[in-house]
């Protein structure tokens, strides 16, 4: 493991994906590229690869999850591996069981990956490095998500649906809008869109769903903050609209659903902003007439389920990059 970044060897190759901070451009688009043919997989009849054939992948998801469980799962099985999925209420670690015990027990049942779900930030980062310390650098740990820190494999996904529609990262306008301070898909989305060299991301919402940070970095480097949708909306090339995190709110933020529907909720004529060709994307799961009125989410501008598609793709691409399957 290289001390100055767990996810990578001495070589600087790909052992964990915790966290898309830090991660070189060159990376990212190796991701993105590997999982092309992937995506061309899932239309052939036949869709398993034997990539990971012998390998075992466990997912550890101590928090709820549909898209995201179901799409690893999916990934896992389409590489041939065999897949454990635990069910955490039902497990020792519902008795108290530490979470660094209950990964030496599944790790001595001979894992070779771990896909962590996590409520506590940092969660991966304490598995990785439990693995270094014991002489396991051979399992490999996936973030699925940890607290409101990080979700990786979701904003390499994103990065992947909008390289598929607009091609280069670096003639476009993105305009990231909602619940910022809590969300761990933006936090993945704004490090990837940085790295990937977007000359202009907005960050749009009320004072109250942006990170104090955020305000700070106002006309520096590509980032903008916004608090007029209409402003932050005008002229973009892709709109990614974020969940309210309201399980992760604490105090009143929101007025009222109703009342951050009127003002930043995306519709047809918010829209009618962008540009005529923009996409719309949302990670799931979505608050209809809150977020994101229907006719948008429903609508010939929305890819949000060609995201799930291209989601099962991106985690072959990372699972088979760490398991060290495949060119």
């Amino acid at each position: 493991m290289n001390l100055a970044n767990p996810q990578l060897n001495d070589h600087g190759e790909l052992i964990h994906l915790l966290s898309l901070d830090g991660l070189p451009r060159e990376i990212l688009h190796g991701i993105l590229d590997r999982a092309a043919p992937f995506t061309a997989v899932a239309e052939r009849e036949v869709k398993k690869v034997p990539l990971l054939r012998g390998k075992s992948v466990f997912n550890l998801f101590f928090e709820n999850s549909t898209r995201t469980r179901t799409t690893f799962e999916i990934a896992a099985k389409r590489l041939s591996a065999d897949v454990i999925n635990l069910n955490i209420n039902t497990s020792s670690a519902a008795k108290g069981e530490s979470l660094l015990d209950t990964v030496d027990n599944l790790a001595a049942m001979q894992a070779d990956m771990f896909v962590v779900r996590h409520a506590a930030s940092g969660a991966p980062y304490l598995i990785a490095q439990h693995l270094a310390a014991t002489g396991r650098n051979h399992i490999h740990v996936v973030n699925a998500g940890d607290g409101s820190h990080s979700h990786p494999t979701q904003g390499l996904l994103d990065m992947y649906t909008i390289r598929h529609y607009k091609r280069d990262f670096t003639k476009l306008t993105v305009a990231v809008v909602g619940d910022i301070l809590h969300s761990r898909v933006a936090r993945s989305q704004l490090h990837a869109l940085v790295t990937l060299g977007v000359p202009e991301i907005r960050l749009v919402g009320p004072k109250t769903l942006l990170p104090a940070a955020a305000a700070r970095m106002i006309d520096k480097g590509p980032l903008r903050v916004c608090h007029d949708i209409n402003e932050g909306l005008k002229g973009a090339d892709v709109v990614m609209t974020l969940r309210l995190q309201n399980e992760r709110m604490q105090g009143a933020l929101l007025p009222s659903p109703q009342e951050y529907f009127k003002s930043y909720g995306l519709t047809q004529e918010k829209l009618q902003l962008a540009k005529p060709d923009a996409i719309v994307m949302h990670p799931g799961p979505m608050n209809r007439g809150i977020e994101i009125d229907s006719a948008v989410a429903d609508g010939k501008q929305a890819v949000i389920l060609p995201q799930v598609t291209f989601g099962i793709a991106v985690r072959m691409a990372v699972m088979s990059m760490l398991a060290g399957g495949g060119s």
